[in-house]
């Protein structure tokens, strides 16, 4: 609390229709020829088409668009787009998509701006030089990764079965438009694992040890809106209000950890995406809980102080001093079974006793592991895994 570090550059653009601003924000950086990034499942319901039209005009081409994007950012396939980039003279980036297609993005403009060919010659904290600015535009369809606003890529070698982190200010996108009509047809499973993402961002930068002034106002302000809108947006997909409330409150949440990080419930879930493919919502979802009673006597002071912004006024008023920070966690897991009935969001663990070892082994060096609140050894990380884990 005596020294911290705090930059959100990012432009936000948020409201209904915001994408009809997309052409104006190229031309700021005198942009003609895009390249278009997103998934495959987007480009069939027909979410790139809005985004090709709301882009393209008399001025505005879009130089090439690619659909591929996996389920988990691959290197394999930023170095490819790198490539694609440079032979279509693409002078910018347009990502339509959840964190996967926006770290995918985030690698080819770290790609091009340091003109090098491999992702892996950039992997680490903070050696990015400036380099060539490439002009990139962010539309999240999702509201959970708060990647539009973040200075984290992660992105995955699936030789080696790691997720790889690539923090950087250079990795922050020039605009990030927020519109609710491009996360109304999210189902309701995806609207709770999203929501639960952007939860865990908020709390564990609430109580990570970077935590700041800045970013704590952030988180508390993200989950407010989490806790006014996450069912009300699973009762009813279609409500644009509660939409954009929840892509503002992944937005805060994303500005909240970029700035003070996350801790052990990232560690492990990105080593469960690796080894087990969990998805990563759903691995933080479930692993929540149980990580925050491992920080219980660390972190009592933070998660009691939670209470009032994911509880109800009245809830904090009655529940004794003491028993707040229990009473945080108990609220959560009410949220989680909760979310289970109503749309099927796993809220244990399938996974063996060889899979538990191996993404303990792989979690104990993960970057995200660093700033978590209280120290974690791969005992501890086991034991988290078997409470986690389905009976």
């Amino acid at each position: 609390m005596f020294y911290y570090e705090f930059q959100n550059s990012t432009k936000i653009i948020s409201g209904k229709n915001s994408i009809d601003n997309i052409p104006a924000e190229l031309n700021f950086f005198n942009s003609k020829r895009p390249l278009l990034i997103s998934d495959s499942v987007l480009n069939k319901i027909g979410t790139v088409d809005k985004i090709v039209k709301a882009t393209e005009n008399d001025e505005i081409k879009i130089g090439f668009k690619y659909t591929d994007v996996p389920q988990d950012s691959d290197l394999e396939v930023i170095n490819r787009l790198c490539k694609i980039y440079k032979e279509n003279n693409c002078d910018s980036i347009v990502a339509v998509g959840g964190g996967s297609v926006i770290d995918t993005a985030k690698g080819v403009r770290m790609l091009i701006s340091q003109n090098i060919e491999d992702i892996n010659e950039l992997m680490g904290n903070e050696i990015l030089k400036y380099g060539v600015h490439v002009p990139f535009i962010v539309i999240p369809t999702t509201a959970g990764t708060g990647s539009e606003v973040t200075l984290v890529a992660v992105i995955e070698d699936k030789i080696k079965k790691v997720k790889m982190e690539f923090i950087s200010y250079f990795l922050l996108p020039d605009v990030a438009i927020l519109d609710p009509q491009m996360t109304m047809s999210l189902p309701k499973k995806a609207t709770a694992s999203t929501g639960m993402d952007a939860l865990c961002h908020a709390i564990e930068s609430y109580s990570c040890i970077q935590k700041n002034p800045m970013s704590d106002s952030y988180a508390i302000s993200a989950i407010s809106l989490i806790r006014d809108n996450l069912f009300k947006v699973i009762e009813n997909g279609n409500d644009a209000e509660a939409r954009l409330n929840m892509a503002n409150a992944s937005l805060m949440a994303g500005v909240a950890f970029s700035n003070s990080m996350v801790g052990l419930v990232h560690a492990i879930g990105h080593s469960l995406g690796a080894v087990c493919h969990v998805p990563h919502g759903d691995a933080i979802s479930i692993l929540l809980p149980y990580v925050l009673e491992y920080n219980l006597d660390v972190c009592k002071n933070e998660y009691a102080n939670l209470l009032f912004f994911l509880a109800d006024e009245e809830t904090y008023i009655k529940t004794l001093k003491e028993e707040r920070a229990n009473k945080t966690i108990e609220i959560i897991k009410e949220w989680i079974n909760k979310l289970n009935q109503i749309t099927g969001l796993p809220n244990k663990l399938e996974i063996s006793d060889e899979d538990i070892e191996k993404v303990a082994k792989i979690a104990i060096n993960d970057g995200a592991i660093i700033v978590n609140p209280k120290k974690a050894n791969y005992e501890d990380i086991v034991e988290i895994l078997k409470k986690a884990r389905k009976n």
